[in-house]
């Protein structure tokens, strides 16, 4: 039996020199301080990467890679650009300094970034007695108490001697094993860590799979920047392959691109429907300590590899005080690609401390929506389900709906997803599927139908009473097409209004017309629009349809004022406007050419008899020019 392979991604955390780095070589045999800096100074500034698997008893491999992060308070943002991505935690304490300023604050980020998985470890055991071995761990148990890792394990270990090693890598395995698997319905990202040239390969990017797969040869986009290179090849964990999966730490040699155009905070996506955002809708929990944020206060802003500063808009405009959970508008000075469920941390500016971090709810925001209409739909999308949130979406666009599409690209489901998600509502009737793809809220769906009839109520006391036309009631209702097209169609359904041919008129309006009327009316209507150009006089269809040409002369006065026919000259002849229509797009075509009755009798394949008399009527229409045994089309 063959197993596929599962990618955890580990994190560190923890103060300076508190052994991180040492800590991952003893695990893996790796040094993830890669920079000489790093080296000559023996601390971490930058993110390092190393990976070790493990055999579960299952027979299933367990891929571990680790993101070690600087410890310094001056590379706190380089340490943010390393949690954004990761699936647990490993936070490292010295037993010889205990708890320090910046244990507490990565234990804070981790918090604020979701991070509930993970595990303590007091490092360099073998260099203290065991009374403050126990001191640093009940140091730890404390600090634990009522955060997100309040029930991870507190483990001794000495990278130096290997005493507690076998112990983490066990502790590891555990955690590992209890990661959920990624979300396959989710549209594929990574996040940018790093950008670089290798010799003989060229651009080289590397950065965590949050979602999704990537396969070599494929055509990927990098946000912001509007860049659109081919994956050249793949490595995942230092091994080449074909395809990445969620989950995993990956290298991709990207061709078609300059490495100084990709840099850290970009996203490489496979879906066009996505784009970076500049203004972003979320809620903002504030850590106890913080100080106040005012309305409108700079900060910045730091989410997965990406850090930029950022505008605070609180709605309610009044200030965040400490502890508490406050809906914003965000601003950022840099646009960052983000889906709404994503994380993120804010620090203050100066000093420059950690205050807080939230999560997105909307990176799709609509122009000119009034601050309490958002507010208040703010408010129910952080407290629905996923389902709940995707009728939210629907619903906001109104009368206008939301495609499959847009609607995948406000929320990072698939095409897929979506249709399985929003077929329990279109099966209630409480979304209408229209012209396809597009979704409409039944709420919004009756608003539209009775906005239609109420504007062709009012179109008829103005004193149009010989029936509108539906391309004029379309743009005086300026709905999307597929929208107003079913609006119409229910409002005939539901017997509201009478539509007919190109033609709309109320129900009321057509008091004068018995049931018997209309009946006799469509018969006609059909006869002349499937004749075409080569109508039949009004005797011939009075003969089909048996009826007297008394009658015949009434029913075809109601059908000429309703504009439904159109009549040649003094002669007998109708022709439906349908058709009309179709001969007047041919002569647009034929603008500033002569046109003589024989040439006319080829482009329309009419005999004398009906092309003499259409000539004239085209006359009169001005769409034709008379110039001798010719005419110039206008």
């Amino acid at each position: 039996m063959t197993f596929a392979k599962r990618s955890v991604v580990i994190g560190t955390a923890g103060h300076i020199d508190h052994g991180k780095t040492v800590l991952v070589r003893a695990l893996t045999g790796i040094n993830t301080d890669r920079l000489p800096e790093e080296k000559r100074r023996g601390i971490t500034i930058d993110l390092g990467f190393a990976s070790t698997e493990m055999l579960l008893e299952d027979g299933s491999q367990l891929q571990l890679s680790f993101i070690d992060v600087p410890g310094h308070k001056l590379f706190v943002r380089n340490m943010l650009a390393g949690t954004g991505c990761i699936d647990a935690v490993m936070l490292v304490i010295s037993a010889e300094e205990g708890v320090k300023p910046q244990t507490k604050e990565h234990l804070d980020i981790c918090a604020l970034l979701g991070i509930t998985q993970g595990l303590v470890v007091v490092t360099k055991r073998d260099a203290v007695d065991a009374d403050q071995l126990d001191r640093v761990v009940l140091e730890a148990r404390s600090l634990l108490a009522g955060s997100t890792l309040s029930n991870a394990r507190i483990l001794a270990a000495s990278a130096r001697t290997g005493h507690g090693i076998e112990d983490v890598r066990r502790e590891l395995q555990r955690v590992g094993q209890n990661i959920l698997p990624h979300d396959p319905d989710r549209l594929t990202r990574l996040p940018l860590d790093r950008a670089f040239v290798m010799k003989g390969f060229g651009t080289v990017v590397t950065g965590t799979l949050l979602s999704g797969t990537l396969k070599a040869g494929q055509h990927v986009s990098l946000e912001p920047g509007d860049l659109h290179p081919r994956v050249r090849g793949i490595q995942t964990h230092g091994h080449t392959t074909e395809i990445a999966h969620a989950g995993s730490r990956v290298a991709l040699n990207l061709a078609g691109i300059d490495v100084a155009s990709a840099h850290r905070g970009q996203t490489v996506i496979t879906s066009n429907a996505l784009a970076a955002a500049s203004v972003v809708d979320v809620v903002v929990n504030l850590l106890p300590d913080a100080p106040e944020l005012k309305h409108r206060a700079r900060v910045h802003f730091h989410a997965f590899t990406s850090d930029t500063l950022a505008s605070a808009s609180i709605y309610g405009y009044q200030s965040a005080d400490a502890a508490s959970s406050r809906l914003m508008r965000l601003r950022l000075k840099d646009p960052v690609l983000l889906l709404p469920g994503d994380r993120f941390v804010l620090r203050q500016c100066s000093p420059a401390v950690t205050i807080g971090g939230g999560r997105v709810i909307d990176a799709h925001t609509l122009p000119r929506l009034r601050k309490a209409v958002c507010f208040a739909w703010l408010e129910k999308m952080d407290q629905s389900s996923e389902e709940g949130k995707l009728l939210l979406r629907v619903a906001r666009r109104k009368s206008e709906g939301i495609s499959l599409a847009v609607l995948s690209a406000e929320t990072g489901f698939t095409a897929a997803a979506i249709e399985r998600m929003v077929s329990p509502f279109l099966n209630d009737g409480l979304l209408v599927r229209v012209g396809g793809d597009r979704l409409v809220s039944q709420e919004s769906l009756t608003a539209s139908i009775n906005f239609v009839h109420a504007t062709l109520l009012k179109r008829f006391s103005d004193g149009v009473n010989a029936g509108v036309k539906r391309s004029e009631l379309k743009s005086a209702t300026e709905l999307e097409s597929g929208v107003f097209d079913l609006s119409i169609e229910r409002l005939s359904q539901q017997g509201r209004i009478i539509a007919r041919g190109e033609n709309v008129f109320p129900r009321d309006s057509a008091s004068e017309y018995s049931a018997e009327d209309q009946k006799k009316m469509s018969a006609i209507e059909d006869i002349y629009q499937n004749a075409g150009l080569a109508s039949p006089s009004s005797s011939e269809a009075a003969d089909r349809l048996s009826l007297s040409e008394r009658e015949m002369h009434r029913l075809i006065t109601f059908l000429l004022r309703e504009k439904i026919l159109a009549r040649l000259g003094n002669d007998p002849i109708y022709i439906h406007q349908s058709a009309l229509g179709s001969l007047k797009e041919i002569l647009a075509s034929l603008k500033g050419e002569s046109l003589d009755v024989a040439r006319f009798k080829s482009i329309t394949g009419l005999s004398r008899k009906y092309a003499i008399p259409l000539l004239e009527y085209l006359d009169r229409e001005h769409l034709t020019k008379k110039q001798g045994d010719s005419r110039l089309v206008l």
